[in-house]
């Protein structure tokens, strides 16, 4: 019975604000679609299983997409329970959310950002974004019903007649605008389908209407399969070798057997992982597995350090698998995926409502059918069940990271240098997360040896238990590298930028603990005694004039090695201030405005050149060797600048000239 009706929705027309605002990416509507039909195709088995509908024996679950880009449509075709015209008029005919007036009265204004998805019903409509005419060709799996087609033009007006249809199910047939056609191209569609649909539950197959070209498979013969239709069987031929025997004669030997191999007509291979990884038991997963769907998602062949495996149903259903990829050591460049689905349906990437912010390092999926996803952003943030599967993905990871360190410390270690700036990056931004790792930071010492905070502590002496020298230059802060082997003394490693920022954090919660940079200021190991008061003085004299420099902090020391002759070291508060500069890139920045750059010159009262400028003050080469000495101790931190060095070199050159006298 044909019928012509207006749609029911309480408004002039929706249709303009799903086209606009709904959706911000207008390839959703292959999601919206082939989830529809999912969910069609779930509920005629769930209606067998209650003994409500009789299926085939040869069911077979599915999903088609077939494009034509010559007729500007695409289908969506699903095998579920299909409807009748009374559902059609319920689900499609009154846009099935209530108090729709009042809904577009509050969100016709809303920007893109704040996408409300599926949640009202409204995931067929989707297709009106891209189409000028829609299409609906349903039979439902009741007896007797008979199938229905139903159209609309993206206005308020439908027309919907009996059709003959003759298998269950529901056909979505959309007529693309002309500024659309781009998705009934064949290498489009199957990018989008395999960006949000990889992992549905049911096969999905892409055919091209405009490919008229049958395509085929050669395979062996044993490898024949029910329903593959057989175009040709190649026979090939035994092979054989002329070969002669002891008595001379020659004759003819098999060396391979004759074989049989059919041409078919080229399977269809469906775009969907029916059963991925994450939904499967960890002990049903091996370790190949596990890396090949690394591969797979992510398009990486790097192989991941490691991974976490999330499997839990209660309190909330979670499963997922995070995955750990050798992370650049310069942080802020880092960018992992997280990807988000939804009984898995691709949902979106990185949802930082969802994962914490410093997860979004790693590379992983995880899939929650109980996340409120189909709302409003902004409400994310609110949502106190999403805090706490915040909180157990936090959870699990700590658990899964300090449980390597204490059973497989061994690995652990091998990891430590590629995954720290993640762990420290989490500990700065999640107080949970900082909490269970205190104790499973490892810190690399001098030797290369790796050492928790504790294991650190317990090793020094009482006198230094609270003081942590560390380096953050191998190379330009190599003299005193050398000095603290010398002494016995230890030190460990921080050369990423994010270290600066977390020693500050770790210093707040250990009570009592520094750390101090392996150059801010020299032990007393390294002294002898205390130079006389008249000896600094006489030379800060000496060096402020011979440099013309009156504000250079001047210390004089008597050091054990004699044979060195001045040092620079830094405040360690004026040297967290200028990485602190450095790091948020503040141009012009000069530490003198701070007070001062923080450095002082160390000068070596044992060493016999110090000691010359000492007594012979009045020398006409004395401004010479201070210089040098000022230079030397830049050098030794690896600080000359080119102009400086330019000079340096050339004040080298004369002093040996001076000798060669």
């Amino acid at each position: 019975m044909a019928q012509h009706g207006n749609l029911s929705i309480n408004s002039e027309n929706i249709f303009p604000i799903i086209k606009k605002w709904m959706y911000s990416d207008h390839d959703i509507f292959f999601r919206e679609l082939i989830s529809n039909g999912c969910d069609a195709i779930t509920k005629v088995k769930k209606l067998e299983m209650m003994g409500e509908c009789n299926l085939p024996e040869d069911y077979k679950p599915e999903i088609k997409v077939i494009v034509s880009s010559k007729d500007k449509t695409i289908k969506f075709i699903d095998n579920g329970l299909g409807m009748t015209a009374e559902e059609v008029e319920e689900y499609i005919n009154q846009i099935a959310f209530s108090g729709a007036e009042a809904f577009l009265e509050k969100y016709k204004d809303k920007a893109n950002e704040d996408q409300i998805i599926g949640h009202f019903g409204l995931g067929f409509y989707s297709s009106f974004m891209v189409s000028e005419k829609v299409d609906i060709d349903t039979l439902s799996y009741k007896d007797g019903a008979k199938a229905v087609h139903w159209e609309c033009d993206g206005g308020t007006e439908y027309d919907m007649e009996d059709t003959d249809k003759d298998t269950v199910g529901t056909t979505i047939t959309l007529h693309l605008n002309e500024d659309c056609n781009e998705f009934s191209n064949e290498y489009r569609a199957r990018e989008i389908i395999e960006k949000y649909c990889s992992f549905m539950p049911y096969e999905i197959f892409l055919e091209n209407a405009d490919d008229t070209e049958q395509k085929t498979e050669i395979i062996e013969k044993d490898e024949l399969q029910e329903g593959d239709v057989i175009l040709e069987t190649i026979v090939e031929p035994a092979k054989t070798k002329e070969i002669e025997d002891e008595d001379g004669n020659k004759k003819e030997v098999e060396t391979a057997p004759a074989t049989e191999r059919l041409k078919i007509v080229k399977r269809p291979v469906s775009l969907s992982d029916t059963k991925p990884l994450w939904t499967k038991h960890p002990n049903e997963c091996s370790e190949d597995e596990y890396k090949e769907f690394y591969r797979k998602v992510f398009r990486d062949y790097k192989e991941p350090l490691f991974w976490i495996h999330l499997n839990m149903d209660y309190p909330f259903n979670l499963k997922g698998i995070l995955y750990f990829p050798k992370i650049n050591l310069e942080f802020e460049s880092a960018e992992g995926v997280i990807k988000l689905y939804n009984n898995q349906v691709f949902v979106a990437d990185n949802i930082k409502e969802v994962i914490p912010e410093f997860l979004m390092l790693l590379k992983g999926v995880i899939d929650c059918p109980d996340l409120p996803l189909n709302v409003s952003r902004s409400a994310l943030q609110n949502d106190g069940f999403v805090r706490k599967i915040s909180d157990y993905i936090t959870k699990k990871v700590a658990d899964k990271l300090s449980g390597m360190c204490k059973t497989e410390k061994e690995s652990y270690e091998k990891y430590w240098d590629d995954i720290s700036p993640f762990i420290k990056f989490g500990c700065l931004k999640d107080e949970k997360f900082c909490e269970k790792m205190n104790d499973y930071v490892l810190f690399k010492n001098l030797e290369g040896k790796y050492l928790t905070l504790p294991e650190y502590r317990k090793n020094e002496d009482d006198s230094l238990k609270e003081k942590i020298f560390y380096v953050k230059d191998e190379v330009e802060q190599g003299q005193y590298i050398k000095m603290f082997k010398d002494a016995g003394l230890d030190a460990v490693i921080l050369d990423n930028k994010i270290d600066q920022a977390f020693i500050s954090q770790l210093e707040q919660k250990n009570e009592g603990l520094k750390f101090l940079s392996i150059d801010s200021d020299l032990s007393e190991t390294f002294k002898e005694e205390d130079a006389d008061e008249e000896t600094v003085n006489k030379l800060s004299e000496i060096f402020k004039k011979a440099l013309n420099n009156e504000s250079l902090t001047i210390k004089v020391e008597k050091l054990k090695d004699a044979e060195i002759s001045s040092m620079i070291t830094i405040n360690e508060e004026s040297k967290r201030m200028m990485d602190m500069m450095k790091m948020y890139a503040m141009n012009g920045f000069d530490p003198a405005m701070m007070g001062g750059s923080g450095d002082t010159l160390v000068l070596n009262a044992n060493n016999s050149l110090v000691q010359y400028i000492l007594n012979n003050p009045d020398s006409e080469n004395i401004n010479i060797f201070c210089e040098q000495l000022y230079d030397l101790a830049l050098v030794g931190h690896g600080s000359l600048s080119p102009e400086q060095m330019t000079v340096f070199i050339a004040r080298s050159n004369k002093i040996m000239s001076l000798l060669a006298k």
